[in-house]
């Protein structure tokens, strides 16, 4: 798929703008503050309905401003033309639209516009805690089929209900609360090991593809390992839960479950959090985000468009020319406060000031 336009109207900083974007690599560049960043956050929040940066939504919507508009044109595939339109209101409800049409629920966006972003920000995955790399896990399953959307929501319903049931007990469980424990335990060991086993399988498929996206960065063979090993797929969730139930219902909290989950990121046998270097942890943060990108395109079929946002000053020389010469095929968006290295060669520049696109 290709994005053919975007069109934002005041977001961010952005009063109205339209972006004429084509197949193959697209630069676009400005000093700091001008809109690059909110550039690659618009194109992005048709994918998932959400800021990549973790923003509220009221702070994407210009400041004076009741509510935004992105729309986009996107070219599938096939050829066929698709227009995605999200309006984000800052005291209603957000609305979207795919060809006019509005949509009912939110998810039956996800797999219209597929899109992967690589940002500074994505350090955390291998500096911060084990929250962020399981939606770095869960983000990547919904991209490759929009049924885990699903499964995980349901999942955190059941979580939900059965922590206030726990709450709600103050340490003691009567009868009549032990046995619709027993049935929350139950649903959520059934939902829990499918989400278990679903993430089991992509951190086996991503594995060798991260390693391939490190190796070609460092311009090294690398020992590297994603590790997915939760103690409680060893025993099935609904005997874990069994035996953490006394602690469960002094703590008032479900202790074990896929909501407690971590990859441990290995890196010459090590943990990549406490023992590498910042520059081979920056280097991992985006081969993870590679190995995704791949893994979505081998098994979809399409490659979803590559958004590499102000990378290039996340990387030393070497590691960025690596980058640039191993970019995946399909359209790449990469954005730059800096000065293009040499061995960049986009088929399109565009600069930006303030806001506006002015080449």
């Amino acid at each position: 798929m290709i994005v053919r336009r975007l069109e934002l109207i005041d977001f961010r900083n952005y009063a109205a703008a339209c972006f004429e974007l084509h197949p193959g690599i697209t630069a676009v560049v400005g000093m700091n503050g001008q809109g690059k960043t909110n550039f690659a956050e618009s194109l992005a929040y048709l994918a998932t309905l959400d800021s990549f940066r973790g923003a509220p939504t009221e702070a994407l919507v210009r400041t004076g401003a009741d509510s935004a508009i992105v729309r986009a044109v996107i070219v599938q595939d096939d050829h066929r033309e698709v227009t995605v339109e999200a309006e984000i209101s800052r005291i209603g409800r957000n609305r979207v639209l795919v060809n006019s049409q509005k949509l009912g629920r939110s998810r039956e966006l996800l797999g219209v516009v597929r899109v992967s972003v690589f940002s500074p920000h994505d350090l955390v995955l291998v500096q911060g805690g084990p929250g962020e790399r399981r939606r770095f896990m869960d983000d990547t399953l919904v991209a490759l089929a929009v049924k885990y959307d699903a499964l995980r929501l349901e999942l955190d319903r059941v979580l939900k209900q059965r922590n206030t049931l726990l709450k709600q007990a103050g340490g003691r469980l009567d009868e009549s609360a032990s046995l619709t424990l027993d049935v929350w335990d139950q649903r959520f060991a059934e939902l829990g090991d499918q989400f278990g086993h679903a993430r089991s399988v992509l951190i086996a498929r991503l594995d060798q593809m991260v390693i391939q996206a490190y190796e070609q960065l460092a311009g090294r063979p690398t020992p590297l390992e994603l590790r997915y090993e939760p103690v409680w797929r060893q025993r099935g969730l609904v005997n874990a839960l069994g035996l953490a139930r006394s602690d469960d219902v002094r703590r008032g909290v479900s202790t074990v479950g896929p909501h407690r989950d971590d990859v441990e990121l290995m890196i010459n046998g090590m943990s990549a959090r406490t023992h590498a270097s910042q520059g081979e942890q920056r280097t991992l943060a985006l081969a993870l985000r590679l190995g995704a990108h791949r893994l979505v395109a081998e098994r979809v079929g399409t490659a979803p468009v590559l958004v590499l946002d102000d990378v290039l000053s996340e990387l030393d020389p070497q590691r960025a020319a690596a980058l640039l010469s191993n970019l995946p095929p399909g359209q790449v968006l990469l954005t730059t406060a800096g000065a293009l290295p040499e061995v960049a060669h986009p088929d399109v520049v565009l600069s930006i000031s303030a806001g506006t696109v002015v080449a």
